[in-house]
Formats: structure tokens, C-alpha cells, sequence
């Protein structure tokens, strides 16, 4: 008897973003010489090439196609990049683990009564706009948890975003199927004590401004802002789903968990 013949998958077509720096152009060039690439309308996975920065702005830039992305460290920071290196890059695409993200939605309401909404695959933070302090309400699930924080600002951050933003302000590093976000104060001066909350995935966050004529504030989902908000509200958009793939054995998890026990 026969045994049928086992026909090997065709290899996953690649498009190349690259983010403005040297190394991330050349390296752009160097890989589109040796491997080819299409559009990224038609790619099966996009490769970025630069830093942490790069991801995210290739991850919005393909909100609505949900193409995997795969990361290359051509940048600074690179916790969310696989290491760089030209050989066996398609080897390295199929083998990847995939992680799976959602990104939270913010909706601000500014001073004048617009509504701006965005989405932010690391975090939403509040911050103040001038050298008054900024005085913020807390209501978690139509609950009002803090009468009045008086801070530089806050942030809800997601898991994948723990590791930025979040923990330069002290706060928690999250495992990615934790189903947690963090809500952390950014040089809380009342209540001096509070250091923030973790909450359920499900939560939903709003911000009321305080005092907002005097104390003007800023909210930013990632790289989009908007200025002298009155109340900002936050949630995580669980029908919206982002791949990201990590080189096999250096999974998120696993750099997450490297990152808590790293000096």
C-alpha cells in the first residue's frame, strides 16, 4: 500500500516595517535582498525591525487585519523584540509561540464636552499638564474607590504593557494570562501611601479631573492624546485580538518571569 506523500506547508509570506533608525533601514534592506516581501495587506506575518516602539506602532497600523507580528530588535529597549539576527528567519517565523493581546479603549471627554476614544496596547494614562499637581476621582465598577488622589497622574496598564510605562512608575509586572490589569499612580502625593490596585480584566476604570480649570490633564492611550480632559473612562477590548510571536523557549511569559528576577 501507498503511504501518501506528506507535502511541506509553503513558507509564510513577510512584509518588513522598519522604524527610522540606521540599523532598522539596513536591516529592512538587508532581509527584504534575502527573503523577499510582499505588502503587508498580503503578508501572513509582518517582521518590525527597530524597538519596542516599532511594535506597537506596527500593531496599530494592522488593528484592523490582525496580521501576527514578529519582532526584531533594530532599537533601544527591545523587550518586546526577538534578538536580531539574518539566518534561518523563516525557520524562526514557523516555530515562534504565539502570544495573544487586547488592547484597552479609552474614551476622553475633554473641557469643552468632545469625546476622543483610542486604543492602547500598553497603557491609558493621565497626566498633568502643568506644574500643578493633578487631582483625580477613581470610580471602579460604578464605585467610587478614591474620593481624590492628588499625583502626577495614573495609568491602567495591560499585561503586555507591565513591563513599560507601569513598572518605571513601581507597579506590578503581570503575567500575559493573568486576566489582570494594574492601576498604578504615577508620584502619588495623597494618599501618600496608596501604590495602586490590581483589578479584574472585566473592570471598568473612570478618571474624573478635579479642579480641571486650574488643574489642567492630559489622557494618552499610547502615542495618542488628547489635552485638558474632564473624565476619561477605560476598558479592556476583549473582541479585539493582537498576535505577537516570540522566538521559540523566549516566550513573553518567560521574559516576564526573567524580568522579576532581574536585578
Amino acid at each position: 500500500m501507498t503511504q501518501p506523500s506528506s507535502v511541506p506547508a509553503p513558507a509564510p509570506s513577510l512584509a518588513f516595517t522598519a522604524s527610522d533608525r540606521p540599523e532598522a533601514q539596513a536591516a529592512r534592506k538587508v532581509l527584504i535582498a534575502r527573503y523577499g516581501a510582499v505588502t503587508e495587506e498580503e503578508a501572513d506575518v509582518i517582521v518590525a525591525l527597530g524597538g519596542d516602539g516599532q511594535m506597537l506602532e506596527t500593531l496599530h497600523a494592522n488593528l484592523r487585519r490582525r496580521t501576527p507580528v514578529y519582532g526584531m530588535n533594530r532599537g533601544s529597549v527591545g523587550f518586546l523584540m526577538n534578538d536580531y539576527d539574518e539566518d534561518d528567519l523563516i525557520a524562526r517565523v514557523v516555530a515562534a509561540e504565539r502570544t495573544v493581546i487586547h488592547p484597552l479603549q479609552m474614551d476622553a471627554w475633554t473641557e469643552s464636552g468632545e469625546v476622543h476614544t483610542g486604543l492602547a496596547i500598553n497603557e491609558v494614562s493621565l497626566l498633568r499638564q502643568t506644574r500643578q499637581s493633578a487631582k483625580l476621582k477613581i470610580t471602579v465598577d460604578d464605585r467610587v474607590r478614591l474620593d481624590e488622589l492628588s499625583c502626577d497622574g495614573c495609568l491602567v496598564a495591560t499585561p503586555a504593557g507591565s513591563t513599560a510605562y507601569n513598572l518605571s512608575a513601581h507597579g506590578p509586572i503581570i503575567p500575559l494570562d493573568a486576566r489582570i490589569l494594574a492601576l498604578t499612580p504615577i508620584s502619588a502625593f495623597r494618599p501618600r501611601r496608596w501604590r495602586g490596585a490590581l483589578l479584574s480584566h472585566g473592570a471598568k476604570v473612570r478618571f474624573d479631573v478635579l479642579e480641571a480649570d486650574k488643574r489642567p490633564v492630559s489622557a494618552t492611550a499610547d502615542n495618542f492624546e488628547v489635552r485638558r480632559v474632564s473624565r476619561v473612562e477605560v476598558r479592556e477590548r476583549r473582541d479585539v485580538a493582537l498576535t505577537m510571536l516570540f522566538d521559540a523557549g523566549r516566550s513573553f511569559d518567560e521574559r516576564v518571569m526573567t524580568e522579576q528576577f532581574t536585578n
